[in-house]
């Protein structure tokens, strides 16, 4: 009879520990950290270089002596006094005696001439005459009017009229003594003067007729 002894199971070595398989993990691991730490480790900043101090040397320059002050002026020599020499008071003039009084004659002395009589009164003046005259102030109220012809064509002229007047200055006859060489103005001129007062010329005091030169003008100004 035969005993059956047990075989070994196929399964006990894969349970078995695989070293070798350990020691790979535990190496990739320990690179893992070292990499790691490497990775994190701070870098270390360069060694910055020493300034080098700049040293600036100040050299203080001590200013010059102030100059020396000026002598002083010389002491003045005392002025001479003045000597006054002492005049001996003078006399007061004595006045003059006043002079007597005239001496009155009653009786006219033979030298006396007498006042000549008074001169006869001067004889009245005679009265003088006066001429006769227009009256300004209605020669510029009343003016004559200016032509339009004329004053289309720019003519200009003056005309210088003769006008008789009575003793109470009023218009008895006009003449043209002058024309203006334009008729237009003559008419003015002669209708504008019969618009006028007159003054009459006096003689002896007495106003009587007369006759009067009188220029009227026709200007553009």
């Amino acid at each position: 009879m035969t005993e059956n002894l047990p075989t070994p199971d196929k399964h006990d070595d894969r349970e078995g520990l695989n070293w070798a398989r350990i020691a790979g993990l535990t190496f990739a691991i320990a690179m893992h950290v070292a990499a790691l730490l490497v990775l994190l480790a701070p870098i270390a900043p360069p060694q910055a270089e020493d300034d080098k101090e700049e040293v600036t040397l100040v050299n203080f320059i001590r200013p010059p002596p102030p100059p020396p002050p000026p002598p002083p002026p010389p002491p003045e020599p005392p002025k001479p006094r003045e000597i006054r020499e002492l005049t001996p008071p003078r006399p007061t003039p004595i006045p003059p005696p006043p002079d007597p009084p005239p001496v009155v004659f009653d009786e006219p002395s033979p030298v006396d001439t007498p006042a000549p009589p008074p001169a006869p009164p001067s004889p009245p003046a005679p009265v003088t005459n006066i001429g006769s005259s227009v009256d300004p102030s209605s020669k510029a109220n009343n003016p004559p009017n200016y032509p339009r012809e004329a004053l289309r064509a720019g003519i200009e002229g003056t005309v210088v009229l003769l006008i008789h007047i009575d003793a109470q200055g009023n218009v008895l006859d006009i003449e043209v003594e002058r024309s203006s060489r334009n008729r237009d103005m003559d008419r003015e001129a002669v209708r504008a003067a019969r618009r006028w007062k007159f003054n009459p010329a006096v003689e002896n005091g007495v106003p009587v007729r007369s006759t009067v030169r009188v220029p009227v003008d026709f200007t553009l100004n």
